[in-house]
């Protein structure tokens, strides 16, 4: 190690915010231009050159001359930032693929409701004046049995048996159009 590296690293280890500027001049430039040919991206290079320094700063107590030279330690901070880089890269389109095929499935349950809902519109229009009360009530305002027995001022049973003989019609005449 030559005089004036020995200084560098006697003044950044001294916490004298100088020297990491020195460092940044002389190896910035390396840790910028490895980060972009690993990550192909100007402005995570950016990040990852700016980490890079912040970590060796926060880290500066733990480096040890006798074990590395100040550019191999730098290097090594470089290399775990890409790495750190990389996995965060991955994570954020893992959630962006499942964020689309969430609202991709959301929108496929929202379409089918729709058509449900028009389907189910235009066969209600087919059946008689009681029964289609009892099954707009039951369908689109979503009350139970007795709920439409009390508003209509029916007997629960005939209200019960509308909505059977309602769905089994329903049911055969939606069949047919499928088989047809």
């Amino acid at each position: 190690m030559d005089e004036s590296e020995r200084s560098l690293v006697t003044a950044f280890r001294a916490g004298d915010a100088r020297a990491v500027e020195r460092m940044y001049e002389r190896w910035g430039r390396l840790v910028y231009t490895l980060a972009l040919r690993s990550l192909g991206n100007q402005s995570d290079a950016e990040d990852v050159t700016q980490q890079v320094f912040v970590a060796a700063w926060q880290g500066r107590s733990g480096y040890d001359p006798q074990r590395a030279k100040l550019a191999t330690w730098l290097m090594g901070i470089t290399r775990n930032k890409i790495i750190d880089a990389y996995q965060s890269r991955t994570r954020r389109e893992r959630e962006l693929a499942a964020l689309m095929e969430s609202v991709y499935l959301q929108s496929l349950t929202w379409t089918d409701h729709i058509a449900d809902s028009v389907a189910m519109s235009e066969e209600l229009e087919t059946l008689e004046a009681v029964p289609q009360q009892i099954m707009r009530l039951a369908f689109y305002d979503r009350l139970t049995h007795t709920q439409i027995a009390t508003q209509l001022d029916l007997p629960l049973g005939t209200v019960k048996s509308h909505i059977r003989r309602s769905l089994l019609r329903l049911r055969a005449r939606l069949e047919d159009a499928d088989d047809a």
